[in-house]
């Protein structure tokens, strides 16, 4: 991946050469391994290594300005603290290349004193022939004291009008959040949810989510208790050239959607002034093409930064998978499990699963699956992954 040359705080031109032993997955967890960075993702990379228990035995730096080979001079075995206190001595904190959780908005509204937002839109995100229902509902959080605000991967709670059946308030159900920092519409006080209506039978009879029900029944201008935000397991890395895997069944595609908009949506490309480099891979799960969640959106990123964004669907009643069967998510996970363990190999990638609990076993039988063809033992993986904070899974 192309390391980016990039002025750091205080215009500060080094590039460092770190030699880490210990880091990674697999077999590149027991090898020497050598990463050249810029000074301004220096910092991040040493907390990278910290957390997964890498060992560094070299950082060297030259001015990146100067037409010179790269240092391969040894230098004495230091923790990874002392080695980040060093190297950032003279200057400024950079920019850490994951959100500090300090800084996550958490719990600002609580049911007790919910905040009473007002639906702005509400309409169907399906295609004619698609099964259930599925609505984009936006409400507008301005007004509050403290003010509503989120970062990309958490939820909020809704808490549905009426009473349950022993006469009580209903509970807040979460949903995780569909739109960016900054709303759909980039005014900075909405926020956007992917909501499918729950239907289930029972005893003969069709029974309807509470609140999923009277989310999409509900009609602009209403008012509605909201909760939040929460989740702290679904934050987007802030490395513009970080590796981004998703993996998306149904509504599950709620945190994807905010990250894909935040690095391809060109509103927010210029709001934000970060300019996502990296790779990201979505594979999205879907019973019919009709029930493609946001697909024209997905499909114009990938004709737009086809160098950055792969888009992979599984259909599961109109493709079939290798064996003849049922397309699934995991089948697609199979397909590509080279460019997969490839891709996990790298520190910077970052793995991304949201969806229905039931998603969970199939993945887990893919990557384990993809890990034995190539000598690795996925219950050893995943675990490094989960610790060095790059295994991201929310179901439910």
């Amino acid at each position: 991946m192309r390391v980016s040359t990039a002025r750091g705080p205080g215009g500060d031109d080094r590039v460092f050469t770190v030699v880490v032993e210990s880091f990674g997955v697999g077999v590149q967890r027991r090898a020497e391994r050598r990463f050249t960075v810029p000074f301004a993702q220096l910092q991040s990379l040493m907390q990278t290594i910290a957390r997964s228990g890498g060992h560094i035995r070299v950082v060297s730096s030259e001015d990146a300005s100067a037409d010179a080979p790269e240092s391969t001079a040894a230098a004495p075995s230091a923790p990874p603290a002392a080695a980040a206190a060093k190297a950032s001595a003279k200057t400024s904190k950079p920019k850490s290349a994951t959100v500090s959780h300090a800084d996550v908005p958490v719990n600002l509204y609580k049911p007790k004193d919910p905040f009473l937002g007002t639906v702005v839109d509400n309409y169907s995100l399906l295609a004619e022939g698609a099964i259930g229902r599925v609505n984009h509902i936006t409400f507008d959080l301005a007004g509050g004291d403290p003010q509503l605000h989120y970062v990309e991967g958490q939820s909020i709670g809704i808490i549905p009008d009426g009473t349950d059946a022993a006469g009580k308030p209903h509970k807040l159900r979460l949903y995780s959040i569909a739109s960016t920092r900054h709303g759909d519409n980039m005014a900075d006080h909405t926020v956007s949810l992917c909501v499918r209506q729950l239907e289930y039978e029972k005893e003969g009879q069709t029974i309807y989510g509470v609140c999923s029900t009277f989310l999409c029944d509900i009609q602009p201008g209403a008012k509605v208790k909201i909760t939040g935000p929460v989740g702290k397991e679904m934050l987007l890395p802030e490395d513009e050239e970080a590796i981004v895997i998703m993996l998306a069944t149904g509504t599950g595609i709620a945190p994807m959607r905010t990250y894909l908009r935040r690095m391809f949506e060109a509103s927010e490309r210029e709001r934000n002034g970060w300019q996502f480099r990296g790779k990201a891979w979505l594979f999205m799960g879907a019973p019919k093409t009709a029930n493609l969640l946001y697909d024209d959106d997905f499909n114009r990123y990938e004709a737009e930064f086809p160098d950055n964004f792969r888009y992979t669907k599984a259909i599961s009643r109109e493709q079939q998978n290798a064996k003849g069967g049922r397309m699934y998510i995991q089948d697609r996970v199979l397909e590509h499990a080279d460019e997969i363990f490839a891709m996990i190999e790298d520190p910077k990638t970052h793995v991304y699963m949201c969806g229905l609990r039931g998603m969970e076993p199939g993945i887990d039988e893919a990557m384990t699956a993809a890990a034995t063809a190539q000598g690795l033992d996925w219950s050893e993986l995943r675990p490094q992954l989960k610790k060095a904070e790059r295994w991201h899974v929310e179901t439910y």
